[in-house]
């Protein structure tokens, strides 16, 4: 959710080569797309000017109502709905944590691709336990459970995998995270996008008015950043170690 969606979609298009295409939900909702897989959606946000603009996954549920209720039951606080949004209904939650997340019951974007194959992004949640928080995603989205096609959960080296299928589509990360305001310190879920050029992604962001939130960093098969873009919004950029440019 952004405050100015034409900035925002100059400032992604720009940066991550996203294109733009608009959806059932009305003008204010569109979806980006690279190279024509759907990546992301991005709002226009209204109302409070206290609320911060954040990136925030939402997750397919069959019953909104019975996924709310599961939050409730759990110790966790529903924020806001469900509510009627366009051809399904949406919710949003925080968990015991405190990291925020949403769910949506209803007609999802056609070939959406998250984590899946050579799809352009995945999710991370960073917070205090990992296990624990494994444990109440599960029960609250139904992971790991018999349904078909249900995602499957893995510990491996400190953290919790989540896959559908072969595909990773999201890991959880525990550790002693900070009771602060900091977004960058603070339990929550955080999204990595694909991009071939790390250094020309972070000249294109900077450029446009983004800030560097990490100095770039590496792993055995990745190296990545993370920006904060012109309204605040928390994002990585990352790409494998051994890719060379275009």
């Amino acid at each position: 959710m952004a405050r100015d969606l034409d900035s925002a979609r100059r400032f992604y298009g720009a940066v991550l080569g996203w294109d733009f295409r608009p959806t059932h939900l009305g003008d204010g909702v569109v979806v980006a797309l690279r190279d024509g897989a759907p990546v992301a959606g991005i709002g226009a946000l209204t109302g409070n000017p206290g609320v911060p603009v954040v990136w925030t996954p939402y997750f397919a549920v069959e019953d909104a109502d019975a996924t709310a209720a599961r939050v409730r039951e759990r110790g966790a606080t529903m924020a806001v709905g469900p509510l009627a949004f366009g051809t399904g209904r949406a919710a949003l939650a925080a968990d015991p944590a405190g990291a925020v997340f949403g769910f949506w019951h209803g007609e999802a974007v056609p070939d959406w691709s998250m984590g899946r194959g050579s799809a352009p992004a995945w999710l991370e949640l960073r917070t205090r336990d990992a296990f624990a928080a494994a444990i109440f995603y599960g029960e609250v989205l139904d992971w790991d459970s018999e349904r078909p096609g249900s995602c499957t959960v893995s510990y491996e080296h400190d953290h919790v995998v989540l896959r559908h299928g072969h595909d990773t589509v999201a890991r959880i990360s525990g550790g002693a995270l900070e009771e602060a305001p900091d977004p960058a310190v603070r339990p929550r879920w955080h999204v990595h996008f694909h991009v071939p050029d790390l250094e020309r992604a972070i000249d294109a962001a900077t450029g446009l008015g983004a800030r560097a939130a990490s100095p770039v960093q590496t792993s055995g098969s990745s190296r990545w950043m993370v920006l904060s873009d012109p309204e605040g919004a928390l994002f990585t950029v990352v790409t494998p170690k051994d890719v060379t440019p275009p």
